[in-house]
């Protein structure tokens, strides 16, 4: 028996004038870029899962692949929500081969009527609970054409499976997904990641991910760590614990997580210690209006206004590295959204900096606020759920302006120039501590 898993990973614009810009400047697309290039961990993880006898093929498609799918017997396929049409393409080819098709992953849970009438098989939930199921039902010729999460059930991450890194190229990669939790604490109203999937956050005992790290190690003497997080450090007392055991293990990690990381300067030293290249950390925008009601919990955001500019210079004068996330097109922001992001990059001297367009990905609070008040744009062309298209009217400007704003902005904050003088006033800043122990890693 064999079993191909395909992923459908890459990155792409509707606007070929964003794309073009990526080309010009490579910094612009640089962490979606790195992003998409890291192997699949659901897909490893469930080949984990599987038995030893059955033989499972890899595959990761940046687009419509040239080439001919792998024979098999079952096709497993996952994708991001910008790409789910060309892996509705690649299901249909297998179908019509007479190839059972099974789906899952995020964009398919939540649409799992549309995945289903190009998939044999939909997954709704998390795929842990649902994949041994799904496997054995196909090997007694009994597949269903819906697996979904029962109610109430979450999966036990003490149970997580070792991943099947040894399925991958060696070649091919330069940073490794690990997987440390799950969900997120907030509830942030354009999230679309794991916590559309479950609404509790929950951990990865520590012994299990340093385990993952270490057959990484066994097959990359040198590896590059990246934490597939929502909010890797939203809990310190956890935080501190997995930090002390990097540690141990000589390897560079990045992680994501939020402003609260400042508030504890034990974790931050740790963190510092432990081969940490860089923090990424979602500030959304430097204005209080667009952060107004972001969150949707408790207002979290919008209360942690004002400790922004002290949260940067807490993190950042401990050694580590920030790229400050920020998101155009936020109901309450204005055009000065704008000049406002590269006046506080400049502020509090961010070493990197993300700019993304706000995307109503389907099902999310505001894809369903934004479709009940008539403002998105093609509701369901999902080539424009990339994170640099506009596929919803703002509520202070028209569309054209947002695209012509964010094209002009990304202009200004990734030009070479822009770059070196980040990383130099970084440099002059808080340099004293980082250059002694990173400055192999340092922009000239």
């Amino acid at each position: 028996m064999k079993i191909a898993m395909i992923a459908m990973s890459g990155i792409r614009a509707e606007n070929p004038d964003l794309m073009e810009l990526g080309l010009k400047l490579p910094g612009f697309l640089e962490r979606a870029r790195t992003l998409f290039a890291m192997p699949s961990l659901s897909l490893l993880t469930l080949a984990g899962m599987t038995p030893r006898d059955v033989e499972i093929e890899y595959r990761e498609y940046r687009e419509f692949p040239a080439d001919t799918p792998p024979e098999c017997d079952l096709d497993v396929i996952t994708s991001f929500t910008a790409q789910i049409k060309d892996a509705y393409r690649i299901a249909d080819i297998y179908r019509a081969r007479g190839t059972k098709v099974a789906m899952g992953g995020l964009h398919v849970s939540e649409l799992p009527e549309e995945a289903a009438t190009h998939a044999d098989a939909v997954a709704v939930g998390e795929g842990e609970i649902l994949w041994p199921r799904m496997l054995a039902d196909f090997q007694t010729n009994k597949l269903q054409p819906l697996y979904q999460q029962p109610p109430g059930e979450y999966y036990d991450f003490a149970k997580s499976p070792m991943p099947r890194y040894d399925l991958l190229d060696p070649e091919k990669y330069n940073r490794f997904p690990v997987q440390t939790s799950r969900g997120c604490p907030f509830k942030c109203e354009f999230c679309a990641s794991s916590i559309m999937l479950t609404p509790r956050y929950t951990h990865k005992p520590v012994e299990r991910v340093i385990a993952e790290i270490r057959e990484i190690k066994n097959r990359w003497p040198r590896p590059f760590i990246e934490f597939a997080d929502d909010n890797t450090f939203a809990d310190p007392r956890y935080g501190r614990k997995l930090v002390e055991a990097l540690a141990e293990e000589n390897v560079k990690w990045f992680a994501e997580t939020d402003v609260s990381l400042a508030q504890d300067a034990e974790l931050l030293r740790l963190i510092a210690q432990s081969g940490c290249r860089q923090i990424l950390v979602g500030l959304e925008t430097p204005t209080a209006r667009g952060l107004d009601g972001l969150e949707l919990r408790s207002n979290w955001k919008y209360r942690k206004r004002d400790s922004y500019r002290a949260a940067i210079e807490n993190i950042q004068s401990h050694g580590i590295t920030l790229n400050g996330c920020f998101v155009l097109g936020f109901d309450g922001d204005t055009e000065e959204a704008f000049d406002k992001i590269p006046q506080f990059v400049e502020e509090t001297a961010l070493y990197d900096v993300q700019v993304t367009v706000q995307t109503a990905f389907p099902v999310t609070p505001l894809y369903r606020r934004l479709l009940a008040e008539g403002r998105l744009i093609e509701p369901r062309n999902w080539r424009r759920c990339s994170l640099f298209d506009v596929n919803f009217t703002p509520l202070h400007m028209r569309a054209a302006q947002l695209e012509e704003r964010f094209r002009n902005l990304v202009a200004i904050l990734y030009s070479n120039e822009a770059l070196n003088r980040r990383h130099r006033r970084f440099v002059e800043v808080y340099g004293g501590r980082f250059r002694q122990a990173h400055a192999p890693a340092l922009v000239a």
